[in-house]
């Protein structure tokens, strides 16, 4: 059986070897991004996205100036998407899907310029294979974008240094501009890129592991102040809207707590979306860099040097969130694939595999719901089609809580193509340039008239009245009565009508 494995493995390299190095990477991770896109629904980070791509850019730029700033140019990059490709949950994540795919083939080419070309392709390969890959890579948010960005600025880095010239700093420029205006937490990469940029300027690019054929000291002058040059325009562009997140970050990020020690530990089980394969990443990645020396410089600092300026900052800040940092997880493939380019090739096949199989029961999970934890999924579909099902004219709905991260009222409206009538609403949240509407402040007055109401609750209540608060609860259990409740995943849904004595 091991014979036969090894022979399988073996025949696998032979025709791997005969393709462009990227081709095999880029075309698995399409192939894993792609399978059950659509199973999993949208999630409140993504219903965010639908409601602002959804919205004019002059409404976006409303948006911006209240809330999500730093995410501004994605969602406007989404609006122009969604007016081509509509929003339904395929179309609002294949833009990611696209991005991981581009970057798993970007990165086998960093890997066999880095280290050769079998490192590039199983750092590739592995990389494709990470549940991580599948879930940001399927999800409408603009992690993959800045993981896809984040490479392709390094490989223009590695270009522009070997063969330095105006028009590959330019390629270089934007691409970092690009990537500071997708994810401005990405920026951090540049601390990797100067480290990179002034050894190559001291001791050589030999030391920083790009290595040129000319090394006159001129020359390395030059390159030095062309990536100066080349990171002005971050300052330029990505400055304002770092300044103007800075102002929203209070109530942008208050859900998030100060780092401590122990969130580096469970890192890189949060980017590669399980700890066992997280762990088995680090393992390989660890003896990719000792094998590498000096030419792991690159890599190493491109992992490390934003995992710990974001820690530092979110011991003072609460910014640290995981997920912030997957566009890490490519160089830490690539030093994974350094170690696995040192041994025989159908035992590095059959590691790959390895972190395949045990990613399995998560790329699973993943694909029922995006939600965390997982055990406890959020179902806005089963919801709509409840009301769906028993809706009627002149009905009316409400939601509880109304200003919550769970976006109660996005979902039921991205799934319910004619909701009843949002009865308390004085001003949606288009018009006032939020991700929440304004609710009438008299609750009793707003419902008056109204003789049945859909009332969406998150959690699971039996009794779904009591646990709406102040008045908008105060004049739900006034003036009317619970005439039928429904549980579905993560929330309660509830007919109710008005008494007759009103």
């Amino acid at each position: 059986m091991g014979q036969l494995s090894e022979r399988s493995a073996g025949t696998a390299w032979e025709h791997l070897r005969r393709l462009p190095v990227w081709l095999p990477p880029a075309l698995l991770t399409l192939a894993v991004t792609l399978t059950g896109l659509g199973s999993a629904q949208l999630w409140r980070d993504e219903l965010a996205t639908w409601s602002a791509a959804t919205r004019s850019p002059g409404d976006l730029a409303r948006l911006a100036g209240t809330i999500d700033a730093a995410t501004g140019p994605y969602y406007l990059l989404m609006h122009g998407w969604t007016t081509v490709f509509g929003d339904s949950t395929i179309a609002l994540r294949a833009p990611a899907v696209l991005a991981m795919t581009v970057a798993a083939g970007l990165l086998a080419g960093l890997g066999a310029r880095l280290v050769d070309r079998r490192g590039g392709l199983f750092a590739g390969l592995l990389f494709a294979v990470l549940p991580g890959t599948s879930r940001y890579g399927q999800e409408a948010r603009p992690y993959a974008l800045a993981t896809m960005l984040a490479v392709l600025a390094t490989v223009l880095l590695v270009t522009a240094l070997r063969r330095p010239s105006w028009a590959r700093w330019a390629g270089y420029a934007a691409a970092v501009v690009a990537l500071g205006l997708i994810h401005l937490i990405a920026l951090t990469l540049l601390a990797a890129h100067a480290l990179v940029v002034l050894i190559a300027w001291w001791r050589g690019p030999a030391a920083a592991g790009v290595a040129t054929r000319d090394h006159p000291s001129a020359e390395r002058d030059r390159r030095v102040w062309r990536w100066l040059v080349a990171v002005v325009p971050v300052a330029l562009l990505a400055g304002p809207l770092l300044v103007k997140a800075r102002t929203q970050q209070s109530r942008q990020l208050n859900w998030v707590n100060l780092a401590r020690l122990d969130d580096l530990t469970a890192l890189p089980g949060g980017v590669a979306q399980s700890s066992v394969v997280g762990g088995l990443l680090v393992g390989v990645a660890a003896l990719g860099a000792a094998r590498l020396g000096r030419r792991a410089l690159l890599p190493v600092s491109a992992v490390l040097l934003p995992v710990l300026l974001l820690f530092a900052a979110g011991t003072v800040v609460p910014l640290w969130v995981p997920r912030y940092l997957v566009f890490v997880v490519p160089f830490a493939c690539l030093l994974a694939g350094a170690a696995l380019a040192a041994v025989a090739a159908p035992a590095a096949l059959v590691v790959v595999v390895l972190a395949g199989l045990l990613g399995l029961p998560d790329q699973a999970a993943l694909r029922r719901t995006h939600e965390w934890p997982r055990s406890a999924p959020v179902d806005y579909a089963a919801a709509a089609r409840v009301i769906a099902d028993g809706q009627r004219p002149g009905d009316a709905v409400v939601y509880s809580p109304r200003h919550s991260w769970l976006f109660l009222d996005l979902g039921i409206e991205y799934h319910l193509g004619d909701p009843p009538r949002d009865v308390l609403v004085t001003e949606n949240e288009v018009r006032r340039g939020d991700l929440w509407a304004a609710e009438c402040p008299q609750p009793a007055q707003c419902l008056a008239g109204t003789t049945r109401v859909w009332l969406v609750v998150s959690g699971r209540h039996a009794e779904p009245l009591a646990a709406v608060s102040g008045a908008k609860g105060d004049a739900l259990r006034t003036d009317f009565t619970v005439t039928q409740v429904w549980q579905r995943p993560g929330l309660t849904v509830a007919l109710l009508t008005s008494r007759p004595d009103r």
